[in-house]
């Protein structure tokens, strides 16, 4: 069977580093595989998905080079919930329950007072025919909950040490008990489903194979694995990858709103680092930067993914990013430069490309070759400025011409090292710093470069 995995946001918010290192961790192993991905919007959710999300999404996910081959959205989905939700009730599995959210509360309470563990105790499956017509004679509606197989027998409502375990693609054996967990809620009291159930329903019937998601799921795991065994399919390969924390150790649950793909495209990352930085975190391989997802996918191995927290760091990430940028190729580029009205071609890039940290570093740099650099004062330096200009050479000029003209200044002035070099570069490029002036120089062109000497 071909590999078939999914991405399953809820468009209740924008995708962040958290969401989509789990989207990269699939759509890699897809890749690698020749499988399939897909991508599933669990919206059921009314009151808080957005359609403006849900095309947020997609923009992210194209943004970063993701391409899914198929859609699927719960929301279009909810008369396969009905049908499977009436099989499992005509199996018992599915049963009724009437107690309000204060009342389970309490109950809760009162078992951990006298050292119990606070599970559903399956009021609701004792409860005559007499007494349900009462509750609804009030009007209570019910919620529904999904009977765990952790009994002996259908007569017997005392959960049992039930063990659940699975053969997991990153932290090996896994074991769940279902003993020691309550009945889950699949249908709340107002008739919509909740995540662990639609997920078993899809996943069962669109034929997903491997599923890749956060170590928080663990726990529902092993319930879901119940429950594809109830619905009468078999359950797909499960691995958990470990969660983000920041530079300091520290969880980044609060920090994710701040981590959105979206706030990293303004802020002029490159979609190759933000995914590079995103599939290589928390695993065995060097985090370097990756012009392709498909040297990407190569890499990738379920195993070499750490059971340790995975470190996200802004600083590394734009890093990473500034590398890339040093690395790739004019072909890569070419069209966004040009939208930025930057000219030059591949020699201006490959000029400058090794001092860029975001690509709009580059536009800064056009300006250095073909604009006008503003407040710059020759002070101190103005008559060897202006002893430097009579030792210009006649253009043409190529890559030489630097180190032809620093010799010839050098023995008119008598300057060398940084007395030598640091004024020129001051002059001619406004910085202390930057790509390497022979290659440079011809870019300004003579005309230029007389003129800043010269003032």
């Amino acid at each position: 069977m071909t590999p078939k995995v999914r991405f399953a946001p809820s468009p209740t918010g924008l995708v962040h580093i958290g969401n989509v290192r789990t989207a990269l961790l699939n759509y890699l192993f897809a890749l690698k595989s020749g499988g399939q991905f897909l991508l599933r919007f669990d919206d059921t959710d009314t009151e808080r998905s957005r359609e403006d999300y849900v095309e947020a999404i997609r923009e992210d996910l194209n943004w970063l080079g993701l391409k899914w081959d198929e859609e699927v959205r719960q929301s279009a989905r909810l008369e396969r919930y009905d049908l499977a939700a009436e099989k499992l009730r005509e199996q018992g599995l599915l049963y009724a329950c009437y107690e309000t959210p204060d009342e389970l509360d309490r109950r809760r309470r009162r078992q951990m007072a006298r050292g119990l563990p606070p599970i559903y105790d399956r009021a609701g499956l004792r409860l005559t025919d007499e007494e349900r017509a009462a509750f609804e004679k009030e009007g209570r509606v019910p919620h529904w909950r999904f009977r765990l197989p952790n009994t002996s027998g259908a007569e017997d409502l005392t959960p049992k040490p039930s063990p659940v375990e699975w053969a997991d693609m990153i932290r090996g054996k896994v074991t769940v008990d279902l003993g020691s967990l309550s009945d889950p809620v699949l249908i709340r009291a107002d008739g919509s489903y909740l995540y662990t159930f639609c997920s078993v329903v899809d996943d069962a019937e669109l034929e997903i194979t491997h599923i890749l998601r956060g170590e928080d799921h663990v726990t529902n795991t092993g319930v879901q694995v119940a429950l594809f065994e109830a619905i009468g399919a078999k359950a797909p390969v499960f691995g958990h990858h470990s969660l983000l924390v920041g530079a300091d150790g520290k969880v980044l649950s609060k920090r994710l709103g701040d981590l959105s793909i979206r706030n990293m495209r303004e802020a002029g990352l490159e979609a190759m680092a933000v995914a590079s930085h995103g599939a290589l975190i928390g695993t065995s391989d060097a985090i370097e930067p990756h012009l392709e997802l498909d040297t990407l996918a190569e890499l990738f191995d379920p195993g070499k993914i750490s059971l340790a927290p995975g470190r996200f760091d802004d600083d590394e990430l734009a890093a990473l990013n500034s590398k890339l940028l040093h690395i790739t190729p004019f072909a890569d580029v070419r069209e966004r430069l040009e939208a930025m009205n930057v000219g030059g071609g591949e020699d201006f890039w490959m000029a400058v490309r090794g001092n860029l940290e975001r690509l709009s570093d580059a536009g800064d740099w056009w300006v250095v070759v073909d604009g006008e650099l503003e407040g710059q004062e020759a002070g101190d330096n103005a008559e060897f400025l202006v002893q430097a200009a009579e030792e210009l050479p006649a253009e043409p000029w190529d890559e030489a011409t630097w180190g032809a003209w620093t010799k010839a200044v050098k023995a008119k002035t008598g300057a060398k090292g940084k007395a030598l070099f640091h004024p020129l570069r001051l002059a001619l490029t406004g910085r202390d710093r930057g790509p390497e002036l022979n290659v440079l120089l011809p870019l300004i062109g003579r005309e230029q470069v007389l003129k800043r000497l010269t003032g």
